[in-house]
């Protein structure tokens, strides 16, 4: 009996042990706040294209004009294009007064007014304190799929402390910006 609660408190001891010597952190963009709910003006977001260097599970931190780096225990909770385009749909669907908002893909086009397709150049910090994004987005009417506007947005968000989870904020705080851009080109 002794040696089985012995064997159990040394397994345990052991899980315990490496959970707690991985090291790795998982983050999310998060919106302003929650999308209205009910009704209001149909809106579509997405589909969300990513540069190369940013569409991967980790966090990017640019160190030089020419030099980046991955950092390996640090990383995003999910697919980084499906977050941006939540965060996105909730910050957008505030900003329009809308809780009609979905993201990429939908069922139907005919219950969407507006799609609005996203392209991330560059999303990431750097060394000098600050989050950086440039990224280009096209508003198209639906369902007869018109181009009304394309534009691109480019913006710095000071970091509020070191880290990466201030760095992720500074990043959200950029994607809420961007949002209310797009937001201003639909009134």
């Amino acid at each position: 009996m002794i040696l089985r609660v012995v064997c159990l408190f040394t397994a345990f001891f052991l899980a315990a042990c490496a959970g707690s010597g991985s090291g790795k952190r998982y983050y999310v963009l998060t919106p302003d706040g929650p999308a209205p709910s009910g009704g209001g003006t149909g809106l579509g977001v997405g589909p969300v294209s990513l540069a190369a260097y940013i569409d991967r599970p980790n966090l990017i931190v640019q160190q030089g004009p020419n030099e980046l780096a991955v950092a390996s225990d640090h990383q995003w909770a999910g697919d980084l294009e499906d977050n941006i385009a939540r965060t996105m749909a909730a910050n957008l669907g505030r900003r329009l007064k809308t809780g009609n908002v979905r993201t990429y893909p939908w069922q139907r086009d005919n219950e969407i007014r507006y799609q609005i397709s996203l392209d991330v150049r560059q999303l990431h910090s750097a060394a000098d304190g600050y989050a950086v994004i440039e990224a280009g987005w096209r508003v198209y009417q639906l369902p007869e799929r018109k181009l009304i506007t394309s534009r691109s947005f480019s913006g710095r968000e000071a970091l509020g402390q070191d880290g990466y989870q201030a760095m992720v904020a500074a990043q959200s705080a950029l994607l809420s910006a961007w949002a209310r851009e797009i937001a201003g080109s639909l009134r």
